[in-house]
């Protein structure tokens, strides 16, 4: 552990590398002498693709442009420089993509640093064994796992606490990048390495781990926490923002099932007693903040490819299909199924959605408006098959028969639908589905997350 200090200042740059951050803000917020400078690196927002693909959530273009500004930042001003779930899922092809970037913009700017890589894949025959000895249960709502689940994952993360990163910075490492990692352990893990409590440490995490998601007006934006002995203190660089009492407040609503209670590795954060002043315009103080310990758990996250997915977008004003748009699509869906059928691909093959927006496209069954009262509807057709070939060939017969199926009162005898692109049809590859969303109880935090030390010049 550090020299005992009385107070941890930390930079989040922005909500996710490569979202983009105001240099001039990220300047200001250096002359505030921030003890750690880092930002979230991913979530499971963006679906399992990231996870089950290992392709980066972010462009290189767009990673390369934050790192390099962070990095040297960080060097410059002799602090770490800590990431957390890096590439969008903190898998291991993303997180070798994420260093490589680091070695080329060390080369390219002349930077010297001591690297950590935290890595989080875990091996599907490891989970089999926990999984056997009963080790593993399922988060609310998802069914138990089953060996065909593990088996069928493309790859399988472990969610780390806070333990690792301060392991690596014990370890002198000045840049860590790290696999899949709770939003705000790294933060946590930063904090209490320099001597603060683990209460405001994992709340200060919190409030970091989407930048000034806390602020206003949101933003992709820099923040600074400041981590005390029983309270955190928050404020958002750029002169333009600001953080109020209930901005700071409804943050803690983000992604939990409860405002107040939050289950992380190894404890729990519990805010229900928090309170929320206003320093000044800007800048709030949250005090009140307890942790409690609890039996040690690591979250798994696996994804399976389920096949291939294509898709064609058009979309209709026709007022009349309009009025009848439910039986026109079972019709359209009849006529599918009878043409594709007739090659040699059966409906039992492949997956055929109809995402209709203007009536219940973003909320499906679950749209409580059942009138349609739109003037136009747009259509996303889905297809997903076993294969690339096979996805491509029905939603070839399903982009011809969707603008073509007659119906009561038709007045257009041609095409009614418009596509707006050409070649309409468009793959999109391999999807995949969460295989994993289970906890494994542990006995030590560090053991399925190891450190490799690296110097890079």
């Amino acid at each position: 552990m550090a020299e005992q200090a009385t107070e941890c200042r930390m930079l989040s740059t922005t909500s996710c590398l490569g979202y983009g951050f105001p240099e001039a803000s990220f300047k200001l917020a250096l002359e505030r002498k921030p003890h750690i400078i880092g930002v979230d690196g991913g979530s499971t927002d963006p679906g399992p693709h990231f996870l089950g693909s290992g392709e980066v959530l972010n462009s290189l273009q767009s990673m390369r442009r934050d790192l390099r500004l962070m990095l040297m930042g960080a060097i410059a001003n002799g602090v770490p420089m800590v990431i957390g779930s890096v590439g969008g899922s903190g898998a291991e092809p993303q997180l070798q993509a994420t260093a490589q970037l680091a070695r080329e913009i060390a080369r390219e700017e002349g930077l010297s640093f001591r690297m950590a890589m935290i890595h989080s894949d875990q091996p599907t025959s490891t989970v089999q064994s926990w999984h056997d000895a009963g080790r593993i249960s399922p988060l609310r709502s998802v069914p138990a796992l089953t060996t065909r689940d593990i088996s069928q994952s493309s790859r399988i993360v472990g969610m780390m606490g806070s333990e690792p990163f301060q392991r690596a910075l014990e370890g002198g490492a000045q840049v860590i990048l790290a696999g899949r990692a709770s939003d705000a352990a790294s933060w946590a893990g930063c904090a209490m390495h320099h001597g603060m409590p683990a209460a405001p440490s994992w709340y200060a995490g919190k409030m970091l781990e989407c930048g000034t998601a806390t602020a206003l007006p949101k933003g992709h934006d820099c923040l600074i926490a400041t981590v005390r002995s029983d309270h955190v203190e928050v404020e958002p660089a750029n002169p333009a923002r600001r953080c109020t009492p209930f901005s700071v407040a409804i943050h803690a609503l983000h992604e939990n099932a409860s405002p107040t209670i939050h289950l992380e590795p190894g404890g729990i954060l519990d805010a229900t007693d928090c309170s929320f002043t206003a320093l000044t315009e800007r800048s709030v103080k949250v005090a009140g903040m307890r942790w409690s310990t609890r039996p040690y758990d690591v979250k798994l996250e696996g994804a399976a490819l389920v096949g291939y997915r294509a898709i064609t977008i058009c979309g209709t004003r026709d007022p009349v299909l309009i009025s009848q748009i439910d039986s026109y699509m079972h019709s359209v869906r009849e006529d599918i199924y009878g043409r594709t059928t007739a090659f040699g691909v059966p409906p039992d093959q492949y997956q055929l959605v109809f995402h209709i927006y203007g009536k219940d496209g973003v909320m499906g069954a679950g749209e409580p408006v059942k009138q349609t009262l739109s003037h136009e509807l747009g259509i996303v057709v889905e297809v997903v098959a076993a294969t690339a070939e096979t996805a491509s060939a029905v939603l070839s017969v399903a982009r011809v028969v969707v603008p073509k199926v007659d119906f009561i009162g038709r007045l257009c005898k041609s095409g009614n639908m418009a596509f707006p692109f050409s070649p309409s049809d468009i793959p999109v590859g391999p999807t995949y589905r969460f295989s994993l969303f289970h906890v494994v109880k542990v006995d030590d935090p560090y053991s399925l997350f190891p450190i490799e030390y690296e110097e890079v010049r």
